[in-house]
Parts: C-alpha cells; sequence; structure tokens
C-alpha cells in the first residue's frame, strides 16, 4: 500500500489522504483539496478511484467530494446521520454506511471501521495496515470539539474509552482530520483525553 497526505484549503487545511493498494486501485478517505490534488496522485500511480470514505459529514472534510465523486463515478462511504444536506453537512443521500466493528475491502484492502460518535453522531475511525484515520475524534494531544450540532460529551467519552480499548499496537500512525500525526502510543501516554493511567 501506499499512502498519500494531502491538505484541504486554509484556513482549516483538513488532512485528506489517498491509499492506493492492489490493482492500481485506490481509496480516497476525507476528500478536502479539490480535484486537481486527487488527479496529481491518482494520474502519478496510473490509478484508478474505487471509492471515498468520509469519517463524518462536516463540510471540510469534503470539499473535493462532488467533483471526485463525480469524475470516477464511484461509491461514497458515510453514516447515514451525517448525510443530512445540510450547509454544515452537505453530502447529502445516497451514501454507503459502515459496520462497527466491520471491515471493507476495497482496492485489495481490508479497512475496520468503529463506530465514534461524539463530534457527530457520524463520526467514525478507519484502520489500515497500521494506520489509523481518526477524523475530527481525536487529535494529537486534543480530541474534536463536541458543540457543534450532533456534537455530544458523553458520547466522546464512550468513544475515547473505545479507542483506548481497541486491540492494535502502540506504535499505530494516528492520523487525524487536522493537525500533526501521532502513534496510538504517545497519545495513551500524554494526551489528556486519552491517558489511560488512573489519576
Amino acid at each position: 500500500m501506499k499512502v498519500f497526505h494531502l491538505n484541504g484549503p486554509a484556513p482549516l487545511e483538513t488532512n485528506s489522504f489517498v491509499l492506493v493498494g492492489e490493482g492500481n486501485k485506490a481509496v480516497a478517505i476525507d476528500p478536502a483539496p479539490g480535484l486537481a490534488a486527487f488527479d496529481k496522485v491518482l494520474e502519478g500511480e496510473g490509478a484508478s478511484l474505487e471509492a471515498i470514505l468520509l469519517t463524518h459529514g462536516h463540510y471540510d472534510h469534503m470539499t473535493g467530494l462532488p467533483e471526485l465523486q463525480k469524475r470516477w463515478n464511484c461509491p461514497v462511504y458515510l453514516d447515514s446521520a451525517d448525510a443530512r444536506g445540510t450547509q454544515l453537512m452537505p453530502a447529502g443521500p445516497g451514501a454507503l454506511g459502515y459496520a462497527d466493528g466491520g471491515t471493507l475491502t476495497l482496492a485489495g484492502l481490508s479497512i475496520t471501521t468503529w463506530h465514534t460518535p461524539g463530534h457527530s453522531r457520524g463520526s467514525w475511525v478507519l484502520y489500515c495496515e497500521g494506520l489509523l484515520f481518526t477524523g475530527d475524534t481525536l487529535f494529537a494531544g486534543d480530541v474534536g470539539r463536541t458543540d457543534l450540532a450532533g456534537g455530544s460529551w458523553d458520547e466522546m467519552r464512550q468513544s475515547l474509552a473505545k479507542l483506548r480499548a481497541l486491540p492494535l499496537p502502540d506504535d499505530t500512525r494516528v492520523l487525524p482530520g487536522h493537525g500533526p500525526f501521532s502513534t496510538l502510543g504517545e497519545e495513551k501516554a500524554s494526551n489528556p483525553y486519552l491517558n489511560v493511567k488512573e489519576n
């Protein structure tokens, strides 16, 4: 697998990713940049886009979605709770969903999905080959805000407990929706919201 990191437009600069797997097939995660950024990666790899995965439905994670989906006519995965067709969550109907603890096989890659509501009702984290794409659930040293529509601090606390308990090694790379990357071990040790140590 090859992994490409793309930045969305300023000022939010959402982290977006392209995973290129077997048979020159690719998957996009949280397509915030414009079509040209994805064309550069896909054309450079001679790859075609098989699916688009959204960690949640906020607009800054899908700025490039309409053009990208139109270009490739590929399925879009998004929790139905976040496919509202509003200004904050503009995806609208027609997206495929996830199964909690389930696995998607796309581009020859196995992608495990866990539901982590709190930032939004339809927030998910995605795991593939040592990489944990956490959207706006977990950041390096922080967590996503819970004061937007559909957010809940109680649900976020439960989701963070779920993340702490995932059967993943400490060297799992945490690739959040914004900001720098980290590892699961680093977050367990130092993130005040994900610290496993008892007070």
